[in-house]
């Protein structure tokens, strides 16, 4: 691995004057966690939307449908895993977060809120469970066996198959296959409805990696972001502003 010699520092300050801009900082930092936990209380009031297709999945146990995904809980988020056709495996990205993510003890988290977490992609369920065992992962993950699924939640983009929409606004030129997403389902009963999806930097939860260089100097490096001349950049954009 490849490591960065900078080139450009921040101002040194007085222990005084470093004092007084983190406090201006801690300021704004408090204006954004308020402003996070309203929008996460408007999100628990978004209205839900009745799922009355009726899709299908295979996994370990055959065949599935949407409201067995749950595992008898009220909740379920699906994380549409990036399918890489070429070499039939998951994509990196997805990859990551899987493994950093999507852990026993995550799940488990999850699972003492009612809330069930699993991943779908549009594979063959033999791809999967022999990508999914060389990675040494215990999540469920199903096949939606190129069924409606993904293409109906905007995660695999295709015109013949559904308009192609992503992050909630039509997608330009011909962008086809799987982008990144995740929905958010919760039952009751035997019903089931369709409460959030999320797209790009809305899936940041899942990268925990971004919180730690987000506290760095140098931030994520990225070309996108609001950094100082001379700043280290060109690294992957995987946290596009969208």
């Amino acid at each position: 691995m490849t490591t960065i010699i900078p080139t450009a520092y921040p101002e040194v300050a007085t222990r005084a004057d470093w004092l007084a801009a983190r406090r201006r900082l801690l300021a704004r930092e408090r204006e954004v966690t308020h402003l996070r936990d309203a929008v996460n209380a408007e999100r628990r009031r978004m209205p839900m939307v009745k799922v009355d297709k009726d899709y299908v999945f295979e996994g370990p146990d055959g065949e599935v449908r949407l409201v067995d995904l749950f595992d008898g809980r009220p909740q379920l988020y699906v994380h549409h895993f990036m399918w890489v056709d070429a070499e039939d495996r998951g994509c990196p990205s997805c990859s990551a977060s899987a493994e950093l993510s999507f852990t026993e003890g995550d799940r488990a988290l999850l699972a003492g809120r009612g809330l069930t977490l699993v991943c779908v992609s549009r594979a063959p369920y033999a791809s999967i469970a022999r990508y999914r065992d060389q990675q040494g992962w215990t999540f469920p993950w199903y096949s939606s066996r190129d069924g409606d699924f993904t293409y109906d939640f905007h995660a695999t983009l295709d015109p013949a198959r559904a308009p192609v929409v992503y992050n909630y606004e039509p997608v330009d030129g011909d962008l086809r296959g799987d982008v990144p997403g995740a929905s958010v389902f919760l039952r009751r009963g035997d019903e089931v409805f369709h409460t959030y999806s999320a797209f790009a930097r809305g899936l940041e939860h899942t990268s925990v990696g971004y919180p730690f260089l987000d506290m760095a100097p140098y931030g994520r490096q990225e070309e996108w972001e609001d950094s100082p001349d001379g700043w280290p950049r060109g690294g992957a954009a995987a946290g596009l502003p969208l």
